[in-house]
Parts: C-alpha cells; sequence; structure tokens
C-alpha cells in the first residue's frame, strides 16, 4: 500500500510538474528550500542532546507552536529542538519567531522515502511532533522505523477533511497505525481520528493551544504600523483579515458603501490577503475602488496617513495589527474555504465578523457565538454579500458600547478555554523523556507495514 502510494506521489509531480515551475519562477513557491526538500540539509553537528522536531505546514501552525515551543524550551532545557516547515511563508515566520530557541530551522521534505530518510538521518531526531494532523505517510512510517516517538499536537480533523480521509480509510488505518500519540483539539476531533483507525488510548484532547497565544507579542508591529499610518480613534480601523478571492471586492464595496453613509467618523480600511502570491492581485483591486491606499511593502510617504485603504503585503505582521482594529472580519468565510481563525483577534479583544463558513475553526465558532462574542453572517447569495456585510459593519461602528461587549466577551471566551498547552507539555513528556509505556506503542489497532 505504501509503495503504491509512493507511486501515485511520483506520478502527481510529474503531472503537476509544470505548474510547480510556474510558481517557483513566478511566486517563489517550492523554489525555496529546493535542496533541503530533497534531505540535502545544512551541517548540524551533534552532541549528546537528543532531538525534538517539529513540523509546521504554514504561518497558522507556526503561530500556534509558539507557545508549545515555549513550553519545551523551559521544561526540557537539555534537548535540541529542530523546527520545519512547508511554505516559505511559515519558514520565513519561524526563523524571526525562533531565532535563538531552535538549532536548525529548515524545509520539510518531499514525502518520498529517499529525501525522507535523509532528513532523518541527518537530524537523527528522537521525537517528532506534528501540528495540527499534518500527516504525510511515508515520513510518519519512516520516523517510527527510525525509532522516534511521534505526536500529533493540536490535532484537529474538519469534517471535510475527514471526508476525504474516509475514501482511503483502510490505508488511513494503517497509517494511523504510526503515530504513539494525537493531542487533539476537541471531542469532534478526537472521535473523526478515532473513526478512521487510530487506538484510542492514543487520543487525549487538550484543547486548542492558540488560545494561550500572548496577547501583547507583537508590540513592535503595533507601534510603527500606528505612527507609519496615523491610526487613532478619530477614524475606526476595520480589518480584513487573513481574506481569500473575491472576498476583498466584497469587502472594498462594503467599505464604500460604509464610508460614504457614516455619520460618526470616517472609518479607514486594511486588507490581509492570506497568500502573499496575491497581494499584486488585491492591490490591482483596490486601485479600480478608486480609494487613496497605501501599501506596506513600500517606503513610508505622506500618503500613508491618508490612505483611506492600507494593504498589509507583509508576513508575520497581522496579529500585531488586530489592536489597532475596531472591527475585524476574519476572512475565508465568505466563500466555501472553511475560514480562517477568529482566535487571533479574540485575544486583542476586538469585535469580530465572520461569514457563513467556518468549518476548519467550528468547535471555537460556537463556543463565541454561545457567548455572544461574534457576529456571523447567515448564507446569502453572492450579490447580497456586500451589502450585508456594510450593514453590520454600520450598525457596530455606531454602537460603541456593542463592539466593546463584543470585544470583551471574545477576550473572556480565550480566558477561559486557556490551559492547552500545559496539558499538551505534560502529555508529551513520557514521549520526550522515553518514560512512555512501550506495549502502548507496539500494539497498534492495525499491524504497522514493513
Amino acid at each position: 500500500m505504501f509503495f503504491l502510494y509512493s507511486i501515485v506521489l511520483t506520478f502527481a509531480f510529474v503531472v503537476l510538474l509544470p505548474r510547480f515551475l510556474f510558481d517557483a519562477i513566478f511566486n517563489g513557491k517550492y523554489a525555496a528550500g529546493f535542496f533541503q526538500r530533497l534531505g540535502i540539509l545544512p551541517k548540524f553537528d551533534h552532541d549528546d542532546r537528543k532531538v525534538i522536531w517539529i513540523h509546521c505546514v504554514s504561518v497558522g501552525e507556526t503561530n500556534a507552536a509558539k507557545p508549545v515551543i515555549a513550553g519545551l524550551v523551559a521544561q526540557f532545557p537539555n534537548h535540541r529542538l529542530i523546527i520545519s516547515n512547508t511554505t516559505k511563508t511559515g519558514h520565513r515566520l519561524a526563523s524571526e519567531a525562533f531565532a535563538g530557541k531552535a538549532d536548525a530551522i529548515f524545509y520539510f521534505p518531499f514525502d518520498w522515502k529517499f529525501s525522507v530518510r535523509r532528513a532523518l538521518r541527518h537530524f537523527k531526531p528522537s521525537v517528532v511532533l506534528l501540528m495540527e494532523t499534518e500527516i504525510w505517510f511515508n515520513f510518519v512510517r519512516e520516523a517510527t522505523k527510525s525509532g522516534a516517538r511521534v505526536a500529533i499536537v493540536n490535532g484537529r480533523l474538519s469534517a471535510k477533511s475527514y471526508k476525504r480521509y474516509a475514501y482511503i480509510k483502510n490505508f488511513m488505518r494503517r497509517v494511523l497505525s504510526y503515530p504513539d500519540m494525537a493531542l487533539m483539539q476537541t471531542n469532534a476531533d478526537a472521535e473523526r481520528l478515532m473513526a478512521l483507525g487510530i487506538r484510542a488510548n492514543k487520543v487525549k484532547v487538550t484543547g486548542n493551544v492558540k488560545f494561550d497565544q500572548a496577547v501583547k507579542e507583537s508590540s513592535d508591529v503595533t507601534r510603527d504600523i500606528r505612527e507609519r499610518f496615523s491610526i487613532s480613534a478619530d477614524a475606526p480601523l476595520i480589518v480584513a483579515a487573513s481574506t481569500h478571492s473575491p472576498e476583498e471586492k466584497w469587502v472594498l464595496d462594503a467599505f464604500k458603501s460604509v464610508f460614504k453613509s457614516s455619520e460618526q467618523a470616517l472609518p479607514r480600511l486594511l486588507i490581509a490577503p492570506r497568500h502573499p502570491e496575491r497581494f499584486q492581485a488585491v492591490a490591482d483591486e483596490i486601485k479600480k475602488s478608486g480609494l487613496a491606499w497605501a501599501r506596506r511593502s513600500e517606503k513610508p510617504s505622506e500618503r500613508d496617513a491618508l490612505a483611506e485603504v492600507i494593504l498589509l503585503d507583509s508576513i508575520g505582521e497581522l496579529r500585531g495589527v488586530y489592536p489597532l482594529a475596531e472591527i475585524v472580519f476574519v476572512g475565508g468565510s465568505l466563500i466555501r474555504h472553511g475560514g480562517q481563525s477568529i482566535l487571533e483577534p479574540a485575544t486583542s479583544g476586538r469585535a469580530i465578523i465572520t461569514g457563513p463558513h467556518t468549518s476548519n475553526f467550528d468547535a471555537a465558532v460556537k463556543e463565541f457565538l454561545a457567548n455572544d462574542a461574534l457576529v456571523q453572517l447567515s448564507e446569502m447569495d453572492e450579490r447580497e454579500v456586500a451589502s450585508r456585510l456594510a450593514t453590520e459593519i454600520s450598525q457596530l461602528l455606531a454602537d460603541a458600547a456593542r463592539c466593546q461587549e463584543l470585544g470583551s466577551n471574545a477576550l473572556s471566551a480565550i480566558e477561559k478555554n486557556r490551559g492547552a498547552t500545559e496539558k499538551t507539555i505534560e502529555h508529551l513528556r513520557p514521549l520526550i523523556t522515553g518514560e512512555m509505556n512501550t506495549d502502548q506503542r507496539n500494539s497498534p489497532a492495525y499491524p504497522r507495514a514493513n
């Protein structure tokens, strides 16, 4: 079965090679760290300390790993930490966030046996931690065969992802026989993973470590953006966070409507696209709107203070913007993507709006709705999106008390759910110290393949 998977993976790589080359040449995707992805890595001098390998796919997982890595550094100072990423943006953020904490930060190998084995032989990890259910089949198998303990950390498995995996359920049972532990965010996540075949005694529900992220982590970014763009309460800032196409157009249309009808202080809009390769496309969309605008990536100018729309075309700065916002619209939720995380703006106590499609963060959204900490738009026709969004924003701008109540409730929901990191570290302790019950590891629900 694993042999067939490798053949399919290779075939898919060949078929997608033209797209791969296009993205590499024009967007810089995948080209970065290409040799590292083949398992050809910078020199790593081993000593008598054990190595913990933490894999974070992109920016979201890297941010989620911050409290976990802080806990590992504090609790296991005699271990070495290495961090891998799949995306260029995640790698850049990890290089900035974990400089001085990690002994190596590198690109995750392609999931071929030869590249995976090279990387594992190079670093010789004793423990591998996979953030948020990032399961690469050959990697998980080869890591276990190398003698490393493997754990899923802050795991989540949406109903949508479960349906996809269910088509290869027998194969997933074999794959899920390899991890030693799965620390899941919610009971629903845990139940879905067990339904795919992982043993129940390997699964623990620890909560979401994103609730433990520091609130004032990005104060330098906050200060810089406030001063450069003259952000003040006189012109309340609306942030459109982690947007996808065509959400930017809807947001701009909504903003123009709010801007024209505002009887209070004229608002300003900041758009932060989810994917860096779309920065220019979003810039073009803003130009077409006819609004005065400025880009974060350009040199400071007099235009910045006058900009009605700000394009945040930078990496890792969005969390620093949230404390400046009056209202945050969280993207990926007006389309059938499943939404982006609402937790980051909540840690700053902001009023949050989402669209109807939030399946990626279903548990958190339900928690926030139950605590009156979120405004969620109902399902609607695409032609109604801009006007509905404009109505919600206008109502909140006109009702400062309601805005404050939503933000306060969001922050309370965050505080109530803190503690996942501490639980995570305690569950990982026997894996890291080597005290885990050997019988538990060697009795998987499905026989391991050779």
